[in-house]
């Protein structure tokens, strides 16, 4: 009975940081930002998260697309990098493929922008190859 208590306290508790972190993503401060997508980051590459991020996946998009338009290189990096993570927790599915679809043009444009961070057009170059992998029903 306590032992379950206290999992669902904890799993509230993380719930509650992730709901922060998506929120400090759209922080007016570029270092608050980046802070935020890399707290993203290590949440989405060490738990499952699928529920929260069913949940959460409009606002988190949203957020996303602002770190990838109006960022730069360390930004942009880390907005490509959490959206792969987002893209393999949802997993094959509409949801995923919505999110990938509303996200793609931003991120092809970042990969052919020459302008745009060598780290960024790499990270952007992976999210692409690996949302188009999981979450793109369109095989061509």
């Amino acid at each position: 009975g306590s032992e379950a208590a206290d999992e669902q306290a904890r799993q509230e508790a993380a719930e509650e940081r992730l709901k922060e972190h998506v929120d400090s993503v759209l922080d007016r401060s570029a270092k608050t930002r980046q802070a935020a997508l890399q707290s993203l980051r290590l949440a989405f590459s060490s738990q499952t998260l699928s529920e929260f991020l069913l949940e959460w996946r409009l606002t988190l998009t949203d957020a996303l697309e602002k770190c990838l338009k109006k960022g730069k290189g360390e930004e942009q990096a880390l907005a490509g990098t959490v959206l792969t993570l987002l893209c393999l927790q949802m997993g094959s599915g509409p949801e995923s493929e919505e999110v990938f679809r509303s996200l793609k043009p931003l991120l092809v444009s970042i990969l052919i922008d020459g302008a745009a961070s060598t780290t960024a057009r790499q990270s952007c170059a992976a999210a692409l190859g690996m949302c188009c992998y999981v979450a793109d029903a369109d095989l061509e």
